[in-house]
């Protein structure tokens, strides 16, 4: 089964979307079936590259309010997040302009580690304060995933991969993507923003069944109380 996933590192509700995700496809029996591709959307493409606010900062020039006004807004987001085992640090994060970050993650799907690279950031960014910004933390990333980090310095000194990101635009341009995160199930059915875990269940039997594959039997308790070649367990 294919799923694309349209999202941002710096998007809060992209990192709960992804959890979602994931915990639905264990849930519902897809475990190992589900092939993830993760487009580019960039949602602050303005955010400056070097010295960018923090996030409150930032939120409270965009929508023109005090501190602890965005204080109170980030606090729903906190309990979304602490729902699906996220812990988001707000006071910690910096926003950032995600265009080097998303070049590199496109250059490590060819060694199949955008997934974990992925993770690896939005992990970085919500829960430690990770600045995006910085190209250290980057390479601190790809040291850990065991990639070559001279070749992922050279990505990031370049415009390398820029294409790919235009061509992931283009794609949401042409399929109305106006916000994210924004998932595509075998490009038949759409879910946008973080749903609830079982409209992510429901979509996945309904994809399933346009791929042609079924859930795989899960196993639950310690299989101790059997009988079996004619003797019981007493």
């Amino acid at each position: 089964m294919k799923i694309e996933i349209f999202s941002d590192f710096t998007c809060p509700f992209c990192y709960i979307g992804k959890r979602e995700l994931e915990h639905a496809i264990e849930k519902a029996g897809y475990a190992g079936q589900v092939e993830i591709e993760y487009k580019t959307y960039q949602i602050g493409p303005e955010t400056p590259k070097e010295n960018a606010p923090s996030l409150y900062e930032g939120m409270a020039a965009k929508f023109d309010a005090s501190i602890d006004e965005v204080k109170e807004m980030t606090k729903g987001i906190t309990m979304r997040a602490g729902e699906v085992g996220l812990h988001y640090n707000f006071e910690e994060m910096k926003t950032a302009h995600t265009e080097k970050a998303h070049r590199l993650a496109k250059w490590t799907t060819q060694f199949g580690k955008e997934a974990a690279f992925t993770e690896a950031l939005m992990n970085g960014y919500f829960t430690a304060g990770k600045d995006l910004n910085e190209d250290a933390f980057l390479l601190e990333v790809i040291v850990d995933l065991d990639l070559d980090i001279e070749d992922a310095k050279s990505v990031l000194s370049s415009n390398d991969f820029i294409e790919v990101l235009d061509k992931d635009r283009y794609d949401a341009q042409q399929i109305g993507v106006q916000s994210v995160p924004f998932f595509v199930f075998e490009n038949r059915y759409g879910i946008k923003g973080a749903e609830p875990n079982e409209v992510f269940v429901r979509t996945l039997h309904q994809a399933a069944e346009i791929a042609g594959i079924k859930p795989v039997l899960k196993m639950v308790g310690d299989g101790e109380v059997v009988c079996a070649d004619g003797e019981c367990k007493l």
